[in-house]
């Protein structure tokens, strides 16, 4: 897996998968009252298969933990990323279970 970081691109309401300054994918976001809701996921497709959305989600992740807000994830790959990692359950807003 490439040397990637995840950066909170604020003015663009999304989470980017960064690799030397390339966006290699990213994840919209919207705000809402103490929550960051998910809506869409997009890998490069040339990156497609090496982990990379997962790193991104996982990014993601940490930083609404760290902010101490809920999440709501209503794009599909958040949905089967919290699947398959049900430690992180506990960041799911409960009125978007």
């Amino acid at each position: 897996m490439p040397d990637v970081s995840v950066i909170d691109n604020t003015a663009e309401a999304r989470y980017e998968l960064a690799e030397n300054g390339s966006v290699l994918g990213f994840v919209q976001y919207r705000d809402r009252a103490g929550a960051r809701v998910l809506v869409h996921t997009e890998v490069d497709q040339a990156h497609e298969g090496e982990g990379l959305g997962s790193r991104l989600i996982e990014g993601a992740l940490a930083d609404i933990r760290a902010r101490r807000l809920e999440l709501v994830p209503l794009c599909p790959f958040v949905r089967a990323y919290l699947r398959s990692h049900p430690e992180q359950a506990d960041l799911v807003a409960p009125r978007a279970v």
